[in-house]
């Protein structure tokens, strides 16, 4: 019985020694893992302070990459990401920025992640005619900023974005209906002057969309919904130019009393003024 207990401590001395060994091993394998990564996020850093935001981001994807499991990795990611906005590879950045949001959803800068993203969709608008997908995303996510974080920074910004985007929508709109007006396509024109009240009525355009819907209904014989929008117009832009537009689709002797008022006003400034040097 004796033998089999000095086996035993003998057959598990040699493993508890391994055992130590390999914790060694692997400690200095997780501190020579440390030090490659935080060499890589320091080289990242220098390209991003450089200007090279491509090279910046793999740099710290590596850093991700060699310490995943790490409070390094989510800020490697976030930092990758911004890499790319600020290099203007917007798209790879908006790829990025997804995977941070869906791998870190509790992160403490969740808030700042998603205005990340709003600004990617709204910086790769290039032309604004043509890039509604870019324009609606970039909405999407600043209201997403709105409604969620509405007591941060990043709110107001966003505020003032939508702002921006609400204007080029409403421009896209005036654009079309302007278009349709020249083919003479009435209906159509009316639905696109109709989108800019109901859409975007706070916008400048509004005046100029009341305006339209006045003379287009005058033009095709709907004299009650022509009255209509110049009501709206004359009730909140009464002193518009495009009231004054209005105004002349119903009134045709308009420009000539117009034309007499200003000569009849000239008339008298000049008698006026002769008074003034006779004295």
């Amino acid at each position: 019985m004796g033998k089999i207990v000095i086996f035993i401590l003998i057959f598990f001395i040699p493993l508890n020694s391994c055992s130590k060994k390999e914790e060694k091993i692997s400690i200095i394998e997780e501190k020579d893992i440390e030090l490659q990564m935080i060499a890589a996020y320091k080289d990242a850093l220098k390209e991003l302070e450089a200007g090279d935001g491509l090279y910046a981001a793999k740099k710290f994807n590596e850093a991700e990459i060699l310490y995943p499991q790490s409070e390094w990795a989510p800020r490697s990611l976030l930092m990758a990401a911004y890499s790319l906005y600020a290099g203007s590879y917007y798209y790879d950045a908006i790829s990025e920025l997804e995977r941070y949001i869906k791998t870190y959803p509790n992160s403490k800068n969740i808030s700042y992640a998603h205005f990340l993203l709003a600004m990617c969709y709204y910086e790769s608008i290039v032309d604004e005619k043509k890039d509604m997908m870019s324009l609606l995303n970039a909405q999407k996510q600043f209201n997403f900023i709105l409604e969620t974080y509405p007591d941060t920074d990043f709110a107001m910004d966003a505020k003032f974005k939508l702002g921006l985007i609400t204007d080029v929508l409403a421009s896209k709109e005036m654009y079309i209906g302007r278009y349709y007006i020249q083919k003479e396509k009435w209906i159509p024109a009316i639905n696109r002057f109709k989108n800019v009240i109901n859409k975007y009525g706070t916008t400048i355009f509004a005046e100029e969309a009341l305006h339209r819907l006045v003379e287009i209904h005058y033009k095709i014989g709907l004299i009650n919904e022509s009255e209509k929008y110049a009501s709206l117009l004359g009730y909140n832009y009464q002193s518009s130019e495009w009231y004054a537009k209005s105004y002349k689709v119903f009134n045709k002797e308009y420009n000539i009393q117009l034309k007499k008022n200003k000569k009849k006003n000239k008339k008298f400034l000049r008698k006026r003024l002769k008074k003034l040097f006779k004295k």
